[in-house]
């Protein structure tokens, strides 16, 4: 095995992981697109308490080590939101860019309000100012007051539902071909322009 003799020298670690950041190499890359969604996304699930609640993340499993009490995930085709419910029900469900990619977004939303314990949480994240992305269809996007509204007409109340959505220009742009990691080194602001969402995201509760 090649031996370096740099990691020997004093704070060599913080300045290799001070180095991956910049250049976008740690273990998980982030796309650029998402770092203050999945920021903002996880400050609000943290107030949740996160270790006493019994999870669902539907298509996905970016929030298995977050140290929820119980944790399921389920992935299509095996399941399919618009056509049934599972047997059990949660605390908390979370679709992570998931709801633009159905045929029947309502069916959904009103399926993942029933498999809600009643004070139970629906976190939905989608795309808004983002390419046609056919994994395996791309039927929707919702601005913030469009999705307030979607998640109302599932059964949730408008007032107690929290958005927020981040992008701007130079993100939408790289990505335009393909998904591009987020890497400090090469600029990539993370300045929102509001009128430029790449992303929306809520969470709403089951009264």
């Amino acid at each position: 095995m090649f031996y370096n003799p740099l990691r020997t020298l004093p704070g060599f670690k913080k300045i290799r992981s001070s180095l991956d950041f910049l250049l976008g190499n740690s273990k998980i890359p982030t796309n650029w697109s998402r770092v203050i969604m999945q920021q903002e996304t996880r400050k609000l699930v943290e107030g949740l308490q996160p270790s006493q609640l019994k999870v669902l993340e539907i298509s996905g499993n970016y929030w298995e080590k977050t140290g929820f009490k119980e944790y399921k995930a389920i992935h299509y085709p095996e399941y399919d939101i618009c056509e049934t419910v599972l047997p059990k029900t949660f605390d908390l469900i979370i679709a992570d860019q998931v709801f633009e990619h159905l045929l029947w977004p309502y069916r959904a939303g009103k399926n993942v309000y029933q498999m809600l314990n009643p004070g139970g949480y629906f976190l939905i994240s989608t795309p808004f100012l983002v390419r046609i992305h056919n994994y395996p269809i791309d039927c929707s996007r919702w601005t913030e007051i469009g999705l307030k509204y979607f998640l109302a007409e599932c059964g949730f109340p408008l007032e107690t539902t929290q958005t927020g959505s981040w992008g701007n220009r130079a993100c939408i742009k790289a990505n335009w071909r393909d998904w591009v990691i987020y890497r400090p080194i090469f600029l990539h602001s993370l300045k929102n322009e509001p009128d430029f969402p790449y992303c929306v995201w809520a969470l709403t509760q089951k009264i």
